[in-house]
This record gives structure tokens, sequence and C-alpha cells, in this order.
């Protein structure tokens, strides 16, 4: 079940965000991911209009948008593969019709599935805290 995020769902938000985080980037240091959590408490949730996803009640996955931006879309490692991620992204796709967003070149989950939904390659940038490469892409039809 889908519905909108309310604050009470902050900490398993983060755990999705985290053991999701884990499986993507890899490459990543803790401190960033600490850093990212703080941040994603204070700085993006309250400027997003987030929805959840809920199995038996618990939230296995998320997804962000501040405008047609695409600040996160995460799903519990358990439930890849099991559409998930497409119905949030299919939720998105009804609030606005061109979606963009950043996704680390060494992501290959999320590269697969961006690819997989219809994202396309605009831009190729440096991120500027990590200094690993960020590919820039956009959803439209």
């Amino acid at each position: 079940m889908m519905r909108a995020y309310d604050e009470k769902d902050l900490n398993e938000l983060l755990e999705v965000w985290y053991s999701a985080s884990q499986v993507a980037h890899p490459f990543l240091d803790e401190a960033f991911f600490e850093q990212e959590r703080h941040d994603i408490a204070a700085l993006y949730l309250p400027k997003a209009e987030t929805w959840v996803y809920e199995v038996d009640g618990a939230v296995v996955g998320f997804i962000s948008l501040i405008g047609n931006e695409v600040g996160g879309i995460f799903v519990d490692p358990q439930y890849h593969g099991q559409g998930i991620g497409r119905a949030l992204m299919d939720k998105a796709r009804s609030i606005t019709d061109v979606l963009e967003l950043d996704v680390f070149d060494d992501n290959h989950v999320g590269r697969r599935f961006y690819d997989m939904v219809g994202f396309r390659r605009v831009d190729v940038t440096v991120h500027e805290e990590t200094g690993f490469r960020q590919i820039r892409l956009r959803l439209s039809d």
C-alpha cells in the first residue's frame, strides 16, 4: 500500500534508506552515510513531497520529490524485484510529467533500475563531497 509520508515513519524510512544504500553505494564511507542520515531528516524530508510503500504495516520503500527532482527513491533490498520501485516511480510520474535525478555512476543497482524505467542521461558531473562521478538523468514523455 502506498501513502503519504508521516513524521512517525522517520525511523523506518531511515532504515530502508540505510539498508538500500549499503547495497547501492558500497563505495561510500560511513561518515558520508552519517551525514546523509542527518540531512535526510533535517533538510530534505521537511521540504519534500514523500510517499512511502508499506507491506504488512511496515515501510519498505519511499520516494521523495522536490518539484520534479527525485531526491531519493529507496526500497528495502529484501523487496527488490517486486515492483515497489516502479510503483513509487509511477506515483512520481502522476505528479509531474518530467522527472530528473542524479545517480552515482558506480551505483549499478540504481542505474539498472533507472534504465528499465526509461530515464536518459543528460549530463555527467563530479559529486563535490565524494569525488565520485554522477550521472544526471531525465524521464519525460
